[in-house]
């Protein structure tokens, strides 16, 4: 007959019995049986109330999802002869996604003979990597694909650090206060990160017509 090694209800290991045996010690205690390690040899069982046991399971799954740093890859799109304002509404955008904890993917398009000229888009990059240094890091170094040129960046801290942060530097009856400014942050970026959206894709779709009309041009 199968033997297994028996861990009763308090949590002790009973010994090495037959299979019925567990069966029947569990049952005495109006509990279940469950094989919890059917690797071992022999094989390890624990009585115990499995309705339990699984919603306990599923709140330490639960509460180790909730504390998973979630990333997000945000996109920034520029022309490599951006317009001084133009450039520092793009700066502000990477700023926010930085804060936020996300990283920025930015992406320098070219058309037409601009394209014979990567450097100024890579400069271009090198240059917002500077300005926003203190926020982001290169993670992977501008690299040309076709019309597109590209790098990424992440961020430097946390968004669970700069709260730390928010919550350290002041009273503990300011915490209310400093929730509801975050809270009022959040509506704000939320507000501009669509904008923001509607405005590159409004930009891309510009382009798209621009490289159309460039075509014969550049054929010429």
């Amino acid at each position: 007959m199968p033997e297994v090694r028996l861990i009763g209800d308090d949590g002790q290991q009973v010994g090495v019995v037959s299979r019925d045996e567990a069966l029947k010690y569990a049952q005495s205690r109006d509990l279940d049986l469950v094989e919890v390690a059917a690797e071992a040899r022999p094989p390890v069982v624990r009585v115990l109330d499995y309705s339990k046991y699984k919603y306990e399971q599923e709140q330490k799954a639960k509460a180790a999802r909730k504390h998973q740093k979630q990333v997000t890859v945000r996109e920034i799109k520029l022309r490599p002869k951006i317009a001084e304002n133009d450039y520092e509404t793009k700066k502000g955008h990477v700023v926010r996604f930085l804060e936020h904890s996300d990283r920025v993917k930015v992406t320098i398009m070219f058309r037409g003979r601009e394209t014979t000229h990567p450097e100024r888009g890579e400069q271009l990059l090198m240059r917002l990597a500077e300005d926003v240094g203190e926020l982001g890091t290169i993670e992977q170094r501008p690299s040309l694909d076709g019309r597109n040129m590209t790098m990424l960046l992440s961020p430097t801290r946390t968004r669970e650090e700069g709260d730390q942060g928010e919550q350290d530097a002041g009273p503990s009856d300011e915490a209310g206060g400093s929730r509801r400014k975050r809270q009022a942050r959040a509506k704000r970026e939320q507000k501009q990160g669509a904008q923001a959206e509607q405005a590159e894709q409004a930009e891309s779709e510009a382009d798209a017509t621009g490289e159309a009309a460039d075509a014969p041009a550049d054929s010429a």
